[in-house]
């Protein structure tokens, strides 16, 4: 006799409709296959990645399968595990980041199963919620200063976008290294920008960014962080050093001037990234605001919200 499959619920969609086109419904838990372990959710981080795939935008770069689950973070608890995943135990609490090739299984569901080279264990320090809103941002500001960039003591740092998620953990990682920081974001944010470490910040209303950076660092900054590109970013380049780097998330280099020491960072599951994180995140050099938390009910308010642009610290959706 067949075993009735194990049923969750999730938030998903049907087609590129954006936020509006999710809804909350009853899905089969994929079987496990090998070296794949069953997580119960306890916390799904949101990103602004996640409103932009149900709109359709990375459809030709990434296979979709419909139904999509949203979601690309989670903190749980390893529930089962499948022939010769033995790297964790059942009860482990991990977390992730959870982005596959194909586009299908996401983190706003009850349940995920994942092969466990994706996954680590989280910080014992933090709340679920907390962990889940750690890996996409904070692999990123990771493997753009650490593993790109290349952010060393004394060196001196600008971050465009520094009061956003990934700017929030920029920061803190730079700060771990012994640079010396500058943050770009509206005045209203300065004070939590100085509260996760920076050490001088300019807001990209009043006047220009790169102008503002060489009356502080007259001989101009090893490294720029760009989270925001734009106008930010033209002003920006005229107190790079010569022999600085400069790392974008967002921007792929096609109207840079090719001389600069240019990396486009599309950031990579990592599980070494997020020992490495958990073990900072432990040591009290890295901390994680978490503004809002949602229900799975809630998906298409946190998506909106996501997409507005303004919130302050991280949202994670808790089933």
């Amino acid at each position: 006799m067949e075993q009735e499959k194990k049923k969750m619920k999730a938030v998903k969609y049907d087609d590129f409709k954006g936020p509006n086109g999710v809804e909350v419904a009853e899905l089969e838990v994929p079987e496990l296959q090998e070296g794949e372990i069953l997580v119960r959710i306890k916390a799904a981080g949101v990103n602004p990645v996640d409103t932009v795939l149900t709109k359709g935008y990375y459809k030709d770069m990434m296979p979709h399968t419909f139904p999509v689950i949203p979601g690309w973070d989670f903190a749980g608890v390893i529930e089962e595990r499948g022939h010769a995943a033995r790297r964790f135990e059942i009860g482990d609490e991990v977390y992730a980041y959870a982005r596959r090739p194909e586009v299908k299984w996401g983190t706003f569901a009850e349940y995920i199963v994942i092969s466990e080279s994706y996954v680590a264990k989280r910080p014992a320090n933090v709340s679920f919620e907390e962990a889940a809103a750690i890996p996409l941002a904070g692999l990123t500001a990771y493997q753009s200063l650490y593993t790109v960039g290349k952010i060393s003591e004394g060196q001196k740092l600008l971050i465009l976008g520094s009061s956003g998620g990934v700017g929030s953990f920029a920061i803190q990682l730079a700060k771990a290294k012994g640079a010396e920081v500058i943050g770009v974001a509206s005045s209203k944010n300065h004070d939590y920008m100085k509260s996760l470490g920076a050490d001088h910040t300019i807001d990209y209303h009043d006047r220009d960014i790169g102008e503002t950076v060489k009356e502080i660092f007259p001989q101009g900054v090893d490294l720029i962080f760009d989270c925001t590109s734009g106008e930010s970013l033209q002003q920006s380049l005229k107190c790079l050093k010569d022999s600085g780097k400069l790392v974008s998330i967002l921007n792929q280099g096609g109207d840079l001037d090719p001389k600069i020491d240019f990396h486009f960072v599309f950031v990579e599951p990592n599980s070494n990234n997020l020992d490495h994180l958990r073990e900072l995140v432990e040591d009290g050099k890295v901390k994680v605001k978490v503004g809002k938390t949602y229900r799975l009910e809630e998906a298409v308010e946190a998506l909106e919200q996501i997409e507005s642009l303004h919130t302050t610290g991280k949202i994670v959706i808790a089933p």
